[in-house]
């Protein structure tokens, strides 16, 4: 059998076991941030990159491998044959907590006689930045860096330090191990020699806690997994109260609860303007359990009608970390909504740009889109008033250093070391001509431009409505107004009836057919009949794939079924697009891609992707995966949320 990872997250906690139940270090999968390395990550930190188990000295064969679930259960036995069976049996649990892993063995003999079983947990820290382990083919001078192991009378502590830096993470077990043995490579092995009467059972419990650098909190590690999946269950609980799930669509409803359950077990730390604590959806695990712009405003706006909590704490969690200088090397310019925010050792020494990186060109924008609609759902103003100097900042952004004054449009370049585009679709090439050919100079993607359009009219109104300035309503109407006439004349392709992908820097189309036009019809940029006729045609044949619509229509030669956003199908981009066309009254077709999203989410236990391959459904019966997906995604989360607002329970 191949050893697959199997993942565990909490918050910002993230584990990852092979089908035993121990991390080798070995990374699985192909090329790319998909090739998933197993082990114990907190704060972009591997605090265990070995954990492995041994029976009487060797390796132990997998019984029942380790299922999907929050807890990871297997059953192992050690190696024999038919002829002589195995001596004893043993039943291994994990789970993780806030920066902690926990592991409970019990080993039960199979014999009618007494028994002794020398078992023994290799493990080791190696504290590698989850950027070092990304297949990009880079490495970082680490000068001065120690690693240093010590015994503990219950178990070990492995610590790192460079310079300023400090990370930890410690080893207890119950009962404490007999002896502690080196390994020869760094790794320490910890071992015990049980005596089990005739089919006696013994149990061990072996915790972990990470502490970061900077972390100050007091840090507690769970007693046992039974106890994080009791803790889990009630959160997940608590996120799913109160919401009316559809009753005549059972799939949706189901995949409803995957998505909330999900949200619950993604929430992590942050801070708002006045030091206060929040918790805010990361963008998705493995990569990114972390504060993403983008991720968190999506996020938090598919769930707004039904949590409108993760509104309340992901507006001021990014108005604390809003731009208020030029910063080049971050992108950061005054106003500008953060991109994404890191707390590893790499971004902590510049060696990434991502400490707190800026690179995007529309999570401003729809910072603003969020705050609007979180006091037309909620009437909830207070929020409005407490944030109105940094919603007055984050326009001034989009008229001034975003380019909506001076180009008429919001642009972007390039980041070197950083992020090749910066909207939503932002890998290398995702911005491109239908040949695949690549724009150059400051480019202007359409999906922006109706991020800002609506982000100036709903600010509009809470200037008017809660404010109480009808001066700058007013400017902001009109700013709104002739956006919206600028675009229909530049971006649209009569001799295609669609909206150009992006201009390129000398304000020609860019003309991939793209279902960045769908974005359009969510923020209400195009005219009626423009509208109708986008919205139609992204659900024929080359767009529609029978689980969404592709990021790039078939038939053209950029497109690529397996391209991260030339090809592939976002649930997220999915259910922006179904809003999109309820919105204009398209009712049928949202209704198609609700029901081919659910239906792939109902392939695969309810849960949505981050992002499945373009494959036609014709072609093979069941979503194909898409090998660089994100195992769980905030915005896939909350994406089934988004389809129940678009379509109903129908």
């Amino acid at each position: 059998m191949t050893d697959r990872h199997h993942p565990l997250v909490h918050g910002g906690t993230y584990a990852a076991v092979g089908d035993g139940g121990d991390i080798s270090g070995v990374r699985t999968g192909g090329a790319g941030r998909a090739s998933l390395p197993d082990g114990f990550f907190v704060r972009d930190a591997r605090h265990l990159s070995r954990w492995q188990l041994t029976v009487d000295g060797a390796v132990p064969e997998t019984l029942s491998p380790v299922a999907g679930g929050d807890t990871a259960r297997c059953v192992l036995v050690p190696r024999g044959g038919r002829q002589e069976p195995p001596a004893c049996t043993v039943f291994r649990e994990q789970a993780v907590g806030d920066s902690s892993f926990v592991e409970r063995l019990r080993v039960t003999s199979n014999r009618p006689v007494p028994t002794t079983v020398r078992l023994a947990v290799t493990a080791d820290a190696d504290f590698t930045d989850q950027f070092e382990l990304r297949a990009d083919h880079r490495t970082y001078d680490k000068p001065g860096a120690v690693r240093r192991r010590h015994v503990l009378r219950h178990g070990l502590e492995f610590t790192y330090q460079r310079g300023e830096w400090r990370s930890c993470t410690t080893v207890t077990t119950e009962p404490a191990p007999d002896s502690v043995e080196e390994t020869g490579t760094g790794a320490r092995r910890l071992v015990w020699t049980l005596g089990l009467e005739p089919h006696g059972t013994a149990e061990l419990t072996l915790r972990v806690i990470a502490r970061p650098h900077g972390e100050k909190r007091t840090l507690r590690v769970p007693r046992s997994p039974a106890a994080v999946s009791e803790d889990l269950l009630a959160r997940e609980g608590r996120f799913m109260e109160g919401v009316a799930f559809p009753t005549g669509w059972p799939e949706l409803a189901a995949a409803c609860a995957r998505g909330l359950a999900d949200l619950a077990s993604l929430q992590i730390p942050a801070t708002g303007p006045d030091g206060e604590d929040l918790r805010v959806p990361a963008g998705g695990a493995p990569w990114f359990l972390a504060l993403l712009g983008r991720d968190a405003l999506l996020t938090a706006l598919f769930a707004l009608p039904y949590r409108p909590q993760l509104a309340a704490a992901v507006l001021p969690a990014l108005a604390a970390a809003q731009a208020t200088e030029a910063q080049p090397g971050a992108l950061a310019q005054p106003g500008k909504i953060v991109h994404e925010v890191r707390y590893g050792e790499l971004a902590h020494f510049g060696q990434v740009p991502y400490g707190r990186y800026y690179g995007s060109v529309d999570a401003t924008p729809l910072f603003l889109v969020l705050l609007g609609a979180y006091v037309e759902q909620t009437g909830d103003t207070a929020l409005a008033r407490r944030l109105e100097a940094h919603a007055r900042a984050a326009v001034g952004w989009m008229l001034d250093h975003g380019g909506l004054t001076s180009r008429g449009y919001l642009v972007h370049r390039a980041d070197r070391g950083g992020l090749a585009d910066r909207n939503w679709k932002d890998s290398p090439g995702a911005i491109c001509w239908a040949d695949g050919t690549r724009p150059s100079g400051p480019v202007a993607a359409a999906g922006a431009q109706g991020y800002a359009y609506d982000a100036l009219r709903r600010t509009s109104q809470l200037a008017r409505s809660v404010w109480a300035d009808g001066t700058y309503a007013a400017l902001l109407e009109q700013a709104a107004g002739d956006l919206r006439d600028r675009f229909q004349r530049d971006f649209w392709m009569a001799e295609r009836s669609f909206p150009a992908l992006a201009l390129d820097g000398a304000g020609r189309r860019v003309d991939a057919l793209a279902s960045d036009a769908g974005h359009l019809l969510w923020s209400g940029l195009l005219d009626k009949e423009y509208g109708e006729v986008v919205g139609r045609r992204l659900v024929e044949g080359d767009f529609f794939s029978g689980w969404g619509v592709r990021t790039l229509a078939a038939g053209q030669p950029a497109y690529h079924p397996l391209s991260y956003h030339r090809g592939a199908v976002w649930p997220h981009d999915n259910a922006l697009i179904a809003l999109g066309l309820a919105r204009y009254g398209l009712h049928d077709e949202a209704r198609t891609v609700a029901h081919a999203l659910v239906d792939a989410a109902n392939a695969s236990g309810h849960r949505l992707p981050e992002v499945l391959a373009g494959y036609g459904r014709a072609v093979h019966p069941e979503p194909v995966p898409h090998p660089h997906a994100c195992v769980r995604e905030a915005r896939s989360a909350a994406a089934p949320l988004a389809l129940l607002t678009a379509v109903g329970g129908a």
